[in-house]
């Protein structure tokens, strides 16, 4: 969609440059939700973690999802100081506009 749009746009694949803490957290920030909303509830460590029956805080939720990039649901995109989910691919056309 960026690509079409003539849109230039950096990728990153999370599983090759892994997010920091930091980052997350700034898009999770600029996301303007809660880190728990990010998580991929249909991913096998999700559930191996049984993170669907624990209480956890946002920063234990951040940990878990450094540790593990399945978790983070994607692709994130980030444009100045706002971000979205990219799914579904209304979320950047809102963003982009």
């Amino acid at each position: 969609m960026l690509r079409e749009s003539g849109i230039e746009y950096e990728k990153v694949n999370y599983y090759v440059e892994p997010l920091d803490e930091e980052k997350l957290r700034e898009l999770i920030d600029k996301m303007k939700i809660e880190p728990r909303e990010l998580l991929r509830t249909s991913e096998a460590v999700y559930r191996e973690l049984e993170l669907g029956k624990r209480e956890l805080s946002d920063d234990e939720i951040i940990v878990l999802m450094v540790k593990h990039p399945d978790l983070l649901q994607r692709p994130i995109v980030e444009r100045g100081e706002r971000a979205v989910l990219g799914r579904p691919t209304e979320n950047i056309r809102v963003l982009l506009s």
